[in-house]
């Protein structure tokens, strides 16, 4: 007696269906996408997702990274070296240089998250972009919950929750008029676990402030800072020695650590599955400004 075979996906086979969907799906609506990518786990997916979405050609549109100038060194130099394996386009939307030019002025804090957003608008306007896809997801802060995977903007870029499109049996309603755009969210859907789980089936390289290694910390309002040249401790804080690892990749100055024994993926998956605070509320020091902190920059145009 045969068996019959099982057709079933799996829960992380069936987010990845609906991702590769989506980059088809907007790869046939919109003329000029772009990709998104910070070097953080979210971005590295989506990457994996578009090369399998367009297997055996090449991605059919450029990657776009938002260089604030505050990078971990580490995720700049795995940014460039993925990108030459993948043989795309590389386009940098330089923070400083928008500075330099006084189309942006640094905020006081120290962050430059609000500030990354007219360097987007313009290098999108410069381009042409269409679509930009973003690596965001449901379960990471309450705006982003909020926002459909095809996310409409107006002319100047903003996003208005009150006016986003039906996403009935995943149709995608990607029709705009000149100016306009639509940011797409292809890992909507997935929680951080999803996303870890994704990486570890898929042995994929990730940089190594991923996981736990002894680093040079210092305390600051509760989180643990690098001790580093983007950073430095303030009088009053000491720096010591802890085994810590990155739940995010934000920018150096503001990005915190997270005491950690996760030394391999499988270590980070058990860590990841207990927790109950999201990586943006637990790292994220520019997100603590107010509880409407990332819907405001959204509305603004942020990503």
């Amino acid at each position: 007696m045969t068996t019959a075979p099982d057709y079933r996906l799996s829960h992380l086979q069936a987010l990845e269906a609906e991702s590769i969907h989506i980059f088809r799906e907007v790869a046939a609506e919109l003329e000029r996408p772009a990709l998104m990518f910070s070097g953080g786990k979210d971005s590295i997916v989506m990457l994996r997702l578009a090369e399998k979405a367009f297997w055996p050609a090449r991605i059919p549109f450029p990657v776009l990274h938002v260089d604030t100038g505050l990078n971990f060194p580490e995720v700049i130099d795995f940014r460039d070296r993925r990108v030459a394996q993948l043989k795309v386009e590389l386009v940098v939307a330089s923070v400083p240089d928008a500075i330099e030019r006084g189309l942006v002025q640094p905020e006081p804090n120290g962050s430059r998250n609000r500030i990354q957003t007219p360097v987007l608008l313009e290098t999108a306007r410069q381009h042409r972009f269409t679509a930009l896809f973003g690596g965001a997801r449901r379960d990471e802060e309450k705006a982003r919950a909020k926002e459909r995977i095809f996310s409409f903007r107006d002319e100047f870029g903003q996003w208005d929750p009150k006016n986003q499109r039906p996403e009935l049996w995943n149709l995608y309603n990607g029709r705009i008029h000149l100016g306009e755009s639509i940011r797409v969210f292809p890992l909507s859907n997935w929680t951080e676990l999803d996303v870890w789980y994704y990486i570890g089936a898929q042995e994929l390289e990730i940089p190594d402030l991923y996981l736990a290694r002894g680093r040079e910390v210092f305390e600051r309002d509760g989180m643990l800072y690098a001790a580093n040249d983007l950073c430095p401790p303030r009088d009053g804080e000491t720096v010591f020695t802890a085994k810590v690892r990155y739940r995010t990749m934000g920018d150096a100055n503001l990005t915190a650590a997270v005491r950690s024994e996760a030394e391999t993926v499988d270590r980070i998956i058990d860590e990841i599955a207990i927790t109950r605070l999201t990586e943006r509320g637990a790292t994220r020091g520019d997100d603590r400004v107010s509880e409407a902190a990332m819907e405001d920059r959204k509305k603004e145009g942020y990503f």
